[in-house]
């Protein structure tokens, strides 16, 4: 049956966050006999030696692949003796935030974030936000794709902006969370197209395999994610990759930019780790070497290279000022969009 008579509506935010919040509330109660447990031994605020890394999503997607391959440099090379990645999902990372922003004082805890958690905090409606955190190190860049199935007569991004803009409320557009950098650039390409980038109709996926489902099922008509959600599809030759959403052409995808196609929307999804507030600045030090250490490790040159992600780290005060201007630069974007 054709897409257009069977496609998913939007649910109102209310509802669609509230789905989240209850998703997510199971996770937190779980990952907390992890935390009590790691604070119950003497040794719980030695980060050298009980590691925590929070994963603020489910299991595949990008914050766990991400804190998971840093588990393997850290373990592989002694950094700590015993890291463990807990996964707290819900909200676009939201959820996590808030636990964290509850831990003053634990030094023996980090969580991967990045862009899509800055975005969530206005799209969800979130009374948390990332004022209290204690930044440790910027890790890497991801590039954003857009992508359609093989099969679609959209063959160029010329083609999909074409038919997005001939009927936009019947035109599916997945990504992921809400708040994403996904839906980032989705409504960016609206408004260049001089499309309401509110009435889009963005439907937001937990992770890149129901993505690429979907595509193929012809739920969603198009979508954009990261290049790794769809890298076995497009090599099977079922998806078509029209752009990417980098600054500059990427050898490793072909396709050419949004930029070189005239549209100018360039934004990185870009990953990074955080303490929780109120740690000593020795506790925060600490952090950050641990942080300096694995980069540094032949195990986390092997993870860039397998994820085609960007080495773009800053460790400390560097990457505490970076966080302030990649805020400003997101709460200009849903400013702009109404949120």
């Amino acid at each position: 049956m054709a897409a257009e008579t069977q496609q998913p509506r939007r649910a109102p935010r209310a509802v669609r966050l509230a789905a989240q919040v209850v998703a997510g509330a199971a996770a937190v109660g779980l990952v907390g006999f992890a935390f009590a447990d790691a604070a119950s031994g003497g040794s719980s605020h030695d980060a050298r030696n009980n590691l925590t890394i929070i994963a603020p999503a489910g299991a595949g997607g990008g914050w766990d692949s991400a804190a998971r391959e840093a588990q393997q440099a850290i373990r592989a090379n002694g950094i700590a003796n015993n890291t463990q990645v807990v996964n707290i999902p819900g909200a676009g990372g939201t959820i996590g935030l808030s636990e964290l922003n509850q831990m003053a004082g634990e030094s023996s805890t980090l969580m991967m974030m990045g862009i899509t958690m800055l975005g969530a905090t206005h799209v969800n409606g979130s009374d948390v936000s990332l004022d209290q955190v204690t930044p440790i190190a910027r890790l890497t860049d991801d590039y954003d794709v857009v992508v359609v199935p093989a099969k679609s007569d959209i063959e160029t991004l010329d083609d999909l902006m074409g038919q997005w803009g001939a009927d936009p409320e019947r035109f599916p557009f997945g990504g992921g969370s809400l708040g994403s950098v996904d839906q980032m650039i989705i409504t960016q390409l609206a408004g260049e197209e001089g499309l309401d980038p509110t009435a889009v109709n963005y439907i937001a996926y937990s992770g890149g395999g129901e993505l690429a489902v979907s595509l193929l099922s012809g739920t969603i008509k198009a979508s954009v994610s990261g290049y790794q959600d769809f890298s076995d599809q497009i090599a099977a030759g079922n998806l078509r990759v029209l752009a990417v959403s980098a600054p500059d052409p990427v050898p490793e995808i072909d396709a050419p930019t949004l930029i070189e196609q005239g549209y100018d929307v360039s934004l990185t999804n870009w990953r990074g780790l955080v303490a929780p507030p109120g740690i000593t600045d020795a506790e925060r030090t600490e952090l950050q070497a641990i942080a300096a250490e694995f980069i540094d490790t032949p195990e986390w040159r092997d993870a860039l290279q397998r994820n085609q992600w960007t080495d773009t780290s800053l460790i400390g005060d560097d990457f505490a000022t970076n966080l302030t201007e990649e805020t400003e630069l997101v709460d200009g974007i849903w400013a702009d969009l109404g949120y």
